[in-house]
């Protein structure tokens, strides 16, 4: 068997994927390497790729702030509630819209098209809020997000690849709808699940727009919240550390308190990837390409 011959479109293919890949990889290096060096070393080289004069004080007083907790906590509720309600919203609904009996199909994907295409736009949106009562409260942050044509288009192409014997064979023994769509189909649907839940996950956990418009109480920010005060250097710190600067009170540089926060906000929700990760190809191709 001959070797494969080196082509020059695999060595530029090649060449540009390492340089993306570096070129993605070296902000999240670069901050775990300033969050975790001394400010000298920081002022020295603010570029570094490793730590210099390794030290976690940033840390250690980063994860006693009170408001991070509540922070965190909240993220949590809105990302899991969000999650959850979402997936089951797309379930209910993509389920019949992959059924070609359905009688209004067509009329229904129109209407779910034009929410991709138009919308009411901030100001609507924020007096719907207002007349719903859901002003600085969590659910205003969970309901916007809870629902895309562009999500619920992939999930109904996904059921409709699955095979309908499947079903004719449940129903010849009895089985009903709801059996037939929690027992069957959702099962088979696990690579479209998986996709849309990390879909779901990134945007309620990276949401910033949302909270900024609609939260006001500082014991319901989130973490963007939060990280926005910490890298702006806002009033929050002063208020928990008494009037005093907290980065000076902890004799902790701003700029690695900062980056230490970054680091704390992201683990999180780069952790759920490599679960997910074996589902997302075969939930994207499956979920976009009509058969």
């Amino acid at each position: 068997m001959n070797p494969r011959r080196v082509e020059w479109f695999d060595v530029i293919n090649y060449t540009c994927i390492v340089l993306v890949s570096i070129a993605m990889l070296y902000p999240f290096v670069n901050v775990f390497a300033v969050s975790v060096s001394s400010y000298s070393a920081y002022v020295e080289n603010p570029m570094r790729i490793w730590p210099g004069q390794f030290t976690l004080s940033a840390y250690a007083e980063i994860l006693k702030h009170p408001v991070l907790l509540s922070s965190y906590l909240n993220t949590i509720i809105v990302t899991v509630s969000g999650v959850f309600f979402g997936l089951l919203l797309y379930i209910l609904t993509a389920y019949p819209l992959s059924k070609k009996h359905l009688k209004g199909r067509a009329i229904f994907m129109i209407l779910i098209i034009f929410t991709m295409l138009f919308n009411g736009g901030l100001i609507p949106n924020y007096y719907l809020m207002r007349s719903l009562g859901l002003l600085d409260t969590l659910a205003a942050l969970v309901l916007p997000l809870l629902f895309s044509g562009f999500s619920l288009i992939l999930m109904k192409t996904f059921m409709e690849h699955i095979p309908e014997e499947l079903e004719e064979a449940a129903r010849m023994d009895g089985a009903s709808d709801p059996f037939i769509l929690f027992r069957i189909v959702v099962p088979l649907s696990k690579p479209i699940i998986a996709t849309l839940c990390l879909f779901q996950a990134v945007s309620y956990w990276n949401n910033f727009y949302n909270s900024i418009i609609y939260i006001r109480s500082i014991d319901k920010w989130t973490l963007m919240l939060f990280l926005r005060e910490i890298i702006y250097g806002a009033n929050m710190m002063q208020i928990a550390g008494g009037g005093d600067n907290f980065a000076e009170k902890n004799n902790i540089p701003p700029e690695t308190l900062q980056y230490a926060t970054l680091m704390i906000v992201m683990i999180p929700i780069l952790l759920v990837y490599p679960f997910l990760q074996k589902y997302f190809v075969k939930g994207i191709m499956l979920g976009s390409v009509k058969g």
